[in-house]
């Protein structure tokens, strides 16, 4: 071989070695430990007192959803002087406030308001832990359902002192088989395998992070957010781990959510995604390197899957240079292009039954994730910082007097 066709190849294997670790060695390492060393976990038993919790909701302007979310965090099977809810108003300038009132002066104390000026999610999130009364902070966002017995099951582990956090399993409502998109399929899909990672990882140790649609912390673990223009989720429950306790997944503990709409709208949001989840890793400092099995968890479980679109055209580009020299790269490059090719009929069907079936619907999702992601990172190379948020509308930029571009 050529010095030119020795890079090549060096190049395929090297992009090969991380996309396949990420989407397959990583998973078949969690899945062999998960058989070898086990840990086990104490929960509540039968009888014994749940731990006071403080169920704590941020929004803003989220007059659409609030009412139906009191009454569903009100008839949550946990003892009523265990739990309080607190409605942390970021702002709202819509009828929020007013519902949050209402349903306050009718449920006897049990419900309270925390109005705040604007000021982002990440500073309404310490606001409320500050004012939290419970022993456990329940964190949870105002369009998600809960089933009735999520908090029980949410809860229960804490009984075992090395226990520090707990999230919830997000599940996504099914639309009717004619409105559906794609990306719903491929949403659905993605989070069955994500939270079949998260499983294997509590079994081990802990999560690599929560999702913010519900989890549950230690109040008393709690750290204030320094960066708002990171993801809370993982700024904070990360930061459960890093003081040595464990962070689990329980999922019996169901929150429901609608699926994305379509893939504009997924684009978007998972470019914002990208943008706060790599901050908030980055925000972690040396701690992002040197927590042992748990950096390996936040480096390939989170941070290598965002940069996989860095390594996805090399891979296709080598491979196609080295297919006329032999077969396995022949081979190789006509698997991605059949791949690319699934993907790209995937969004032309998007709409339509057969786009939805796993043959199409899984490439092209995973194409819209990656060219989110890769569009994500290259916001954060540029600078750009979202802070805000907006319902089911991501973060937003951070003004421009204040230094950052919008």
């Amino acid at each position: 071989m050529s010095a030119a066709e020795l890079a090549a190849a060096a190049v395929v294997w090297l992009c090969l070695a991380v996309c396949a670790g990420v989407y397959f060695g990583y998973p078949a390492l969690l899945l062999l430990l998960a058989r070898l060393r086990p840990r086990p976990v104490r929960r509540r038993a039968p009888g014994e007192e749940p731990r006071s919790a403080t169920l704590v909701i941020p929004v803003h302007n989220e007059e659409a959803v609030i009412a139906e979310k009191l009454a569903n965090s009100l008839a949550l099977r946990y003892p009523a002087e265990k739990l309080d809810v607190l409605v942390v108003s970021d702002g709202s300038t819509d009828a929020t406030d007013a519902i949050v009132r209402r349903e306050a002066a009718r449920a006897g104390g049990r419900v309270r308001l925390l109005p705040l000026a604007r000021c982002g999610k990440a500073a309404a999130l310490d606001e409320g832990a500050r004012s939290a009364r419970g022993e456990l902070l329940v964190l949870s966002d105002a369009n998600a359902q809960l089933e009735p017995e999520s908090l029980e099951w949410l809860t229960a582990p804490f009984a075992d002192p090395e226990v520090g956090g707990v999230c919830g399993r997000k599940r996504h409502r099914r639309r009717g088989t004619e409105a559906a998109d794609a990306t719903a399929e491929g949403e659905s899909l993605y989070w069955r395998w994500e939270q079949w990672q998260k499983a294997l990882e509590s079994r081990i140790g802990s999560v690599y992070a929560a999702d913010g649609t519900l989890y549950a912390l230690r109040r008393t673990l709690y750290v204030p957010i320094a960066d708002p223009a990171q993801a809370d989720d993982i700024a904070v429950s990360a930061r459960v781990v890093l003081q040595g306790y464990r962070l689990l997944f329980e999922p019996r503990a169901v929150a429901w959510e609608e699926p994305p709409a379509e893939g504009r709208e997924e684009l978007r949001r998972k470019v914002r995604v990208t943008n706060h989840s790599v901050r908030a890793l980055r925000n972690l400092g040396p701690a992002l390197w040197t927590s042992g099995f748990y950096s390996l968890e936040l480096l390939a479980h989170k941070l290598l899957r965002h940069l996989v679109p860095f390594f996805l055209p090399p891979l296709l580009l080598a491979s196609a240079a080295l297919a006329p020299r032999a077969p396995l790269y022949a081979a190789l490059f006509a698997a991605q292009l059949l791949f690319y090719v699934l993907a790209a009929a995937g969004f032309l069907l998007r709409g339509a039954r057969l786009g939805r079936a796993a043959p199409l619907a899984v490439p092209y999702y995973f194409c819209l994730v990656n060219a989110a992601a890769f569009l994500g990172v290259l916001s954060i190379l540029r600078g750009r910082r979202l802070q805000a948020w907006t319902p089911r509308g991501g973060l937003e930029p951070e003004r421009a007097e204040q230094g950052v571009e919008r």
